[in-house]
């Protein structure tokens, strides 16, 4: 069984839940002080507001799902297909994190997939850190390829009117090579190969076992609802908020009937609801006032080649030293809208690019966590050291990648 523990998001520390909590009063004095008219302020927010709901929605999903133990099931079959091979396990987990990045969001990875990775390691006698490298980096950069993979990615959808057809449709490119080289130059040399892992082969685990029908019957529904959730994105163009608040309401329904302890306030995911609204009172009024003119004199107005690269290289520089999310909205203020390749540039930076310090996105951030709640210490030289390789690989490759098939 999983245990109750890894069932739950894991709790960050006090210290940011408080920088959340200021960073939404802070917005909100901006505009009681007009320093952020009101009018921007809720435009800023009615623009925010469908992605606070798909967020919400796919984290309560993917939540409930790992409570029916969904992913506890895939993850150890996965194992056990891979017979103790690591190069086929690796093959293995690497397309488990990338599909579970792509279709259920990078979050779902970080807060989810960490886990019960990181559960599945004893029982098998698997190497904890390089399961642990692969669902954090993987969560950053296989989070390329449709809106839904990131909060980010919604905003640049939106913002030069591509739905998830034609978004995946540019942005295939420059997805295939950052796994690639996530996979081939970073994960294997860094983490995977027989000298990193320090093992030869590992034990594949028994099968999990659901023993109760109420049990089997949850994760049906569970596994259900995550398929048609799926399917949404790949036949819906629009209404992929909905798509999501509906698949988590029917296994929101579905435990309400056989599992009713397991809905608490706490699956609504708070934390990140609020530093996002937070973050789009605080970076408009910050735009107004000075730092519109630094991002503009960092990334340029062109939409070339060198347009394109200053704003990758803008967006994974700023990522890494104040988080992703922030570095994205500040830039997407200054970019004209017609501007699509430089604005896909910027959004490249800010999720490939954001893999060199622990605090450069949310998603590594949730994935440190809960490492630090499993008793794994990743170690922070190796970590930015790797992590910068990475960065400059992946950031190269997919840029490349997007520029030549513009």
């Amino acid at each position: 069984m999983v245990s109750p523990r890894l069932s739950r998001i894991p709790r960050m520390p006090s210290a940011l839940d408080r920088v959340r909590i200021g960073l939404l009063l802070l917005g909100v004095i901006f505009v009681l002080t007009g320093a952020l008219p009101a009018d921007e302020a809720a435009a800023s927010i009615a623009r925010v507001a469908p992605l606070l709901l798909f967020l919400g929605s796919v984290i309560v999903l993917a939540e409930l799902a790992m409570r029916a133990r969904v992913f506890d099931v895939i993850a150890t079959r996965i194992a056990i297909i891979g017979g103790g091979n690591y190069p086929a396990l690796f093959l293995l987990c690497v397309g488990f994190a990338s599909v579970t990045t792509v279709f259920l969001n990078l979050d779902t990875t970080a807060v989810l997939l960490t886990p019960v990775f990181l559960a599945l390691a004893p029982r098998a006698k698997i190497a904890a850190l390089p399961l642990a490298m692969t669902t954090i980096w993987l969560a950053n950069t296989a989070s390329l390829l449709l809106p839904v993979s990131n909060l980010t990615n919604l905003l640049a959808a939106d913002r030069v009117a591509l739905d998830a057809e034609d978004f995946a449709a540019r942005m295939w490119a420059p997805q295939l090579a950052a796994i690639l080289v996530t996979t081939t130059a970073a994960l294997w040399a860094f983490y995977w190969r027989r000298g990193a892992r320090g093992a030869d082969r590992y034990l594949p685990p028994s099968p999990v076992r659901l023993e109760q029908p109420r049990e089997r019957g949850l994760c049906a529904v569970a596994a259900g609802a995550c398929v048609l959730f799926v399917g949404a994105v790949i036949f819906l163009h629009e209404g992929i908020s909905l798509a999501a608040a509906g698949a988590a309401l029917i296994v929101v329904a579905a435990f309400a009937v056989l599992d009713r302890q397991a809905l608490r306030l706490s699956l609504i995911p708070w934390r990140l609801l609020i530093l996002v609204a937070g973050l789009f009172l605080v970076i408009p009024t910050l735009s107004r006032h000075g730092l519109a003119e630094v991002m503009t004199a960092l990334i340029g107005t062109s939409d070339d080649v060198g347009g394109a690269v200053r704003a990758a290289l803008t967006g994974a520089g700023l990522s890494n030293v104040i988080n992703n999310l922030p570095a994205y909205a500040a830039g997407e203020a200054v970019v004209p809208p017609a501007n699509g390749d430089q604005l896909l540039a910027l959004l490249i930076g800010t999720n490939v690019g954001a893999v060199v310090t622990p605090w450069a996105s949310l998603a590594t951030l949730l994935c440190l966590e809960s490492c630090r709640a499993n008793g794994l210490v990743v170690p922070l030289r190796r970590f930015v050291r790797t992590g910068l390789v990475l960065a400059v690989l992946a950031l190269a490759a997919s840029v490349a990648a997007l520029l030549i098939t513009g």
